[in-house]
């Protein structure tokens, strides 16, 4: 049992996982409410975390700055801008993510794997007529996600890079849900890096779309501008706001 109580049910191989309980509670905002003020990082990003000990204070639910960013206390610089529930909440993976799977790298098959996490977080978003979670992926519905735009890859594409562990066999964010509810694991580190070196302040798309935008001097939320790298970025848990924008303006000196 991790410390917010989420607990994970091991199968052995060829089995099905199916989780115990649903959780009741979870740090929750609003959509309404959020501020709109795969490898590669920089040294800088790369510099590695701090690890947690047994000595160290129980972790506490992440709060956010005044910017909208999450604060991990075991993590500072990971600073993701967007909970789980608003990612899905907002439109994501084509309504695909949570699909029954079987996972090459367990040899495991898997289904209702959301319904360990927080009831609230997913509540109404998977019913008759609408489905933003557990369809199968030859059925990938674009006008789910928020910038109405197909990004991603199929899991085994996934899994053939080695971009999968046992630890999380959906990916990114079914690691990150994990983590946002206090879990710690061995692959926390790599995950983070991942995120860094594309969704951090030197992330390569989050650079890349900045850099869209300010060529077509466009505004920030220009939705037209890119909503491939926009959605691709909310898939890990950020979105451009108007101040990280405006300051990674000045930084170039465009201002």
């Amino acid at each position: 049992m991790n410390q917010a109580g989420v607990k994970r049910k091991r199968a052995g191989k060829g089995q099905e996982v199916v989780p115990n309980k649903k959780q009741k509670t979870a740090p929750k905002r609003n959509v309404s409410n959020i501020s709109d003020s795969e490898e590669e990082s920089t040294s800088e990003e790369e510099e590695s975390e701090e690890e947690s000990s047994e000595d160290e204070e129980p972790l506490t639910a992440p709060r956010r700055n005044k910017a909208g960013e999450f604060l991990f206390q075991d993590h500072p610089k990971f600073r993701p801008n967007l909970s789980p529930e608003e990612l899905f909440r907002l439109g994501s993976f084509g309504g695909t993510y949570w699909r029954p799977i079987y996972s090459t790298v367990t040899n495991t098959n898997y289904k209702n794997v959301h319904k360990q996490y927080p009831e609230n977080w997913f509540k109404g978003l998977e019913k008759k007529g609408k489905n933003w979670l557990t369809l199968p992926w030859n059925r990938y519905d674009k006008s789910v996600n928020k910038y109405r735009v197909q990004v991603g890859s199929t899991l085994e594409a996934w899994e053939e890079k080695a971009w999968i562990s046992e630890h999380n066999p959906y990916g990114w964010v079914h690691w990150y849900c994990d983590f946002f509810l206090g879990k710690r694991g061995p692959d926390d580190a790599r995950q983070i890096k991942r995120w860094s070196g594309l969704a951090s302040k030197n992330g390569r798309f989050r650079k890349w779309l900045m850099t869209l935008i300010i060529n077509k001097n466009g505004e920030w939320n220009a939705h037209r501008i890119s909503p491939k790298i926009r959605q691709t970025l909310q898939h890990w848990a950020y979105r451009l706001t108007k101040k990280d924008f405006e300051t990674e303006k000045k930084k170039r000196g465009l201002v």
